[in-house]
């Protein structure tokens, strides 16, 4: 017999967007999705939050925090109250420009940064309150030189390694992952090691099977999804070959890779194309093999995420100012669930548990 379907319930989802965009939000976009159905029904704005492109959650649950992405680069922490009230706490400078990025240690005492326009990245305490404190590191990224076309390092993406033992970053600018130590007591970062990716190649954002040893790396200039390996004793961070993304000729693109919650399937948006890329794993995670593309349902899907159960799948469709919505099947089928739901230049969706 089927294992019984887990009781439909609604749940907080949270909306990046840029403030100082015509058309724009005003704020990080509340909402709430209905796990059963994917229906998405707006809430109020979190409002004195600038240019929230991006967002993570605390692992607590009780803090979400946001980059301001503007010359002037900044974190910014809200609270939220068991009855689901927001307040903002607090905004701290990052120390470069362009904040594109952020992520919380899984220690809960460190918050996570990358500069996009500046090609550096920044860590912050984290206080009990959720709160953040002032920056105790700031690395930026002087070698290797830009690749081709690039005028300087472009840090996109800092995330934890699953063991939680490394810290990686991954910089456009330098066609470059850089792996770094993190000192949990001062909040410092010290490079371990680098992985060199094409030139060219614009490596963007990367994502974790669940197994820890593998990831996906969506590298945007040269239309590529790759495979890298991870060694935890070390923090090497080796990578494959260059993967098809199935759109064709020329680049489309690709902004983020999202795994499924088992580590079965890998779904990659292409901005170009307006499609979502659907990969089996194979290997336990050492290989992808490419199923299709399938239409995303708007213009320019910026990011990606997968309700925490990974039964849906949800895209920031920063052009056409939506939010797509998808079933995921156990095949790893995408269904579209309902109508677009609409969201001023929609950058970042959060699914909160």
């Amino acid at each position: 017999r089927p294992a019984p379907a887990a009781p439909r319930a609604i749940r907080p989802l949270l909306l990046g967007t840029y403030t100082s965009e015509a058309g724009g939000g005003t704020g990080i976009g509340t909402a709430a999705y209905d796990t059963g159905t994917g229906a998405i029904t707006p809430g109020p704005v979190i409002t004195g939050v600038e240019n929230p492109s991006y967002l993570a959650l605390h692992p607590s649950g009780s803090t979400v925090y946001a980059v301001a992405e503007q010359e002037a680069g900044a974190v910014t922490a809200v609270s939220i109250a068991p009855d689901g009230t927001y307040e903002v706490l607090c905004s701290r400078p990052t120390g470069g420009s362009g904040a594109t990025h952020l992520s919380v240690h899984p220690s809960g005492r460190w918050l996570l940064s990358a500069n996009y326009g500046s090609g550096s990245v920044a860590v912050h305490p984290i206080a009990e309150d959720g709160s953040l404190g002032e920056r105790t590191d700031l690395v930026t990224h002087s070698s290797p030189p830009p690749g081709p076309g690039q005028g300087g390092p472009h840090a996109h993406q800092i995330v934890t390694t699953p063991d939680g033992g490394h810290v990686l970053a991954v910089d456009l600018g330098t066609d470059t992952v850089y792996t770094y130590a993190l000192d949990e007591s001062a909040g410092t970062l010290t490079e371990v090691s680098r992985a060199a990716l094409a030139p060219g190649s614009g490596p963007r954002h990367l994502a974790f099977h669940p197994g820890g040893r593998f990831a996906y790396l969506a590298c945007e200039l040269d239309n590529t999804l790759i495979v890298c390996a991870y060694d935890p004793a070390t923090g090497a961070f080796t990578p494959g070959p260059g993967q098809s993304t199935g759109t064709g000729s020329g680049t489309s693109y690709p902004s983020q890779p999202v795994v499924t919650g088992d580590g079965a399937y890998v779904y990659l948006a292409n901005r170009g194309h307006n499609s979502l890329t659907r990969y089996a794993v194979e290997d336990d995670g050492a290989a992808v093999r490419l199923l299709d593309t399938v239409p995303v349902g708007g213009d320019w899907p910026r990011q990606l995420a997968l309700s925490p159960d990974s039964s849906l799948l949800f895209a920031a469709n920063q052009r056409s100012s939506t939010v797509t919505v998808f079933g995921v099947g156990p095949d790893g089928s995408l269904t579209a669930a309902g109508d677009p739901f609409p969201a001023p230049v929609a950058v970042c969706v959060l699914p909160l548990p």
